[in-house]
């Protein structure tokens, strides 16, 4: 904005200019001039004031007697002519160049900045390309891919453990199932071994009653032979004697035949009795044959399912064996494998960290360079406002 007016007054004019400069610190005055002239009704004043620093920010007022202002974004100043003719000092010029040089200076120290923004970022593309591609340029996918991969086989382990689990608990059941047939078949054993005993004290029972009868038999076979031989001895005797005895009565019966007859009975029932002993025996002994022969057929046939019983539960318990280090197997490949998502995982958050100070790095860089761009235009505008006013000054003044 720019004003211009005009005043009159009887006191005192003076001409003031300052200027003031700063980079990051506290700004500084630059120089300051003053001047008066009375008499008449005339006075006029000039003031000039100027401020600069990196954030971009300048102001600086110029004027005679009346006030005026002029501002360029975050420039400011006041320009105001209160005489119809103004007249510029050689002092003000020189304020002015001085100005000028400064601002020049400014620039120099601009470019000087942008240097070194480009080295640094020379330095910063170094860095990148010593620790890997650019961020731009850097490519994730195949770790994605890994990532994806890697939560597939553990899906797939975590099935496969599943699986396992189902079949540890089916092949446990099925032990247990063995486990009771086994149980209830060494029972019958047992039972079956108790009646062999039973069975055996039986036998041996009818051995002694065999062995009884036998001697009874052989008793009566010696009993009989006495008999004979004192029937042959009584009959011998009596066939021998001289003794001659009439009897008047009538015949008796034969004792020879009467004795034979009874011999003949007597072993008729001994051999009766012997048949049937005989008889009774074998059948016995048959019968105890079949019940041995029946017992130890399912004795051999408990044994062998006893044997192949055994033989199953030794080959569920080698499949456990292999099941359980299969597990454990799984269970450190699973940790094996987190280990080395984890270790992944914290590549990647490390990575994305330094990438993430290296963006916020650049933008404050590039916010910087940017604002010492916008103060460059400003002050280059500046300049070629100033001389255009001190060009303005001097044409008016010739």
């Amino acid at each position: 904005m720019y004003t211009k007016g005009r005043s009159s007054s009887s006191s005192c004019g003076g001409i003031r200019v300052a200027s003031a400069f700063s980079g990051r610190g506290p700004s500084s005055v630059v120089s300051s001039v003053g001047g008066g002239v009375s008499g008449k009704t005339f006075s006029s004043g000039v003031s000039y004031g100027g401020a600069s620093c990196t954030d971009g920010s300048f102001g600086g007022s110029y004027g005679y007697g009346s006030g005026g202002s002029f501002r360029f974004g975050q420039i400011g100043g006041g320009f105001g002519i209160c005489n119809e003719t103004p007249l510029i000092s050689c002092d003000e010029k020189m304020t002015m160049q001085n100005l000028n040089d400064r601002l020049a200076s400014y620039l120099e120290k601009v470019r000087n900045l942008e240097e070194e923004n480009a080295e640094l970022e020379t330095r910063i593309r170094q860095w990148y390309d010593r620790q890997g591609p650019p961020s731009e340029l850097k490519d994730y996918s195949s770790y994605y891919q890994q990532i994806e991969e890697l939560k597939n086989q553990i899906v797939c382990a975590s099935v496969d453990n599943s699986k396992l689990i189902l079949d540890i608990d089916n092949n446990r059941m099925t032990a247990d199932d063995f486990r009771l047939k086994y149980e209830t078949e060494l029972a019958l054993c047992q039972n079956v071994e108790a009646d062999i005993n039973g069975l055996r004290q039986v036998l041996d029972q009818l051995t002694l009653c065999r062995s009884d009868l036998e001697a009874q038999l052989e008793s009566l076979r010696e009993e009989l032979c006495c008999i004979k031989k004192n029937h042959e001895e009584s009959l011998k005797s009596q066939t021998c004697g001289d003794v001659s005895v009439e009897v008047n009565s009538s015949p008796g019966p034969d004792l020879k035949k009467v004795l034979e007859e009874m011999r003949c009975q007597y072993e008729t029932m001994i051999e009766n009795n012997r048949k049937e002993v005989e008889q009774w025996y074998e059948h016995k002994m048959e019968e105890v044959n079949q019940e041995v022969c029946i017992s130890s057929k399912e004795v051999e046939d408990c044994n062998n399912q006893v044997v192949d019983l055994k033989r199953q539960l030794q080959t569920l318990g080698i499949d456990l064996q292999a099941q359980l280090c299969l597990v454990n197997s799984l269970g450190e490949t699973e940790r094996r494998y987190n280990t080395h998502l984890a270790e992944i995982q914290n590549q990647i958050s490390c990575v994305e960290q330094q990438l993430a100070e290296l963006r916020a790095e650049m933008e404050c860089q590039n916010r910087e360079y940017r604002e010492l761009l916008d103060v460059k235009c400003r002050l280059e505008q500046e300049i070629q406002t100033y001389r255009s006013l001190l060009e303005e000054g001097n044409c008016k003044h010739v």
